[in-house]
């Protein structure tokens, strides 16, 4: 799976609860860098392995947590999206539980750009995240 903005645009497009449909059980409220959304919880678990291909693309330093501002890059050194788009894949990711914040949202004004640290989970690493938003 190509890690690209259009791939990502389109999961979360695809995920986006719609005020049309039923809410009952099937919202999944999650917080990213700028927004609040509402994620379809089924749709979302439809993506799961696309998300997990896509955050295989991210450099490595991810695994152990790394700036949303370097979030824009794939391992390869190649910019592929722009921060509205790396804030979908995160949102995915963290809906996913494949992704966390490394600090509470009260932490990030401290941090580089005032944005967060973000560490793709895996199952054999250690979270460096204490804080789920």
């Amino acid at each position: 799976m190509k890690l690209n903005a259009k791939t990502v645009e389109a999961a979360f497009r695809d995920c986006l609860f719609s005020d049309h449909e039923p809410r009952k059980g099937k919202v999944m409220r999650v917080e990213g860098i700028a927004s609040v959304f509402g994620l379809h919880k089924e749709r979302l678990q439809t993506h799961k392995a696309e998300v997990a291909a896509m955050l295989a693309e991210l450099p490595v330093e991810f695994k152990e947590g790394w700036s949303f501002l370097n979030l824009c890059m794939d391992r390869h050194g190649n910019q592929w999206g722009e921060h509205r788009t790396c804030e979908q894949l995160v949102v995915l990711a963290v809906g996913l539980g494949l992704m966390d914040y490394c600090a509470p949202r009260e932490m990030w004004p401290v941090l580089p750009g005032g944005v967060p640290y973000v560490q793709v989970r895996s199952p054999q690493s250690k979270s460096c995240c204490r804080h789920q938003s």
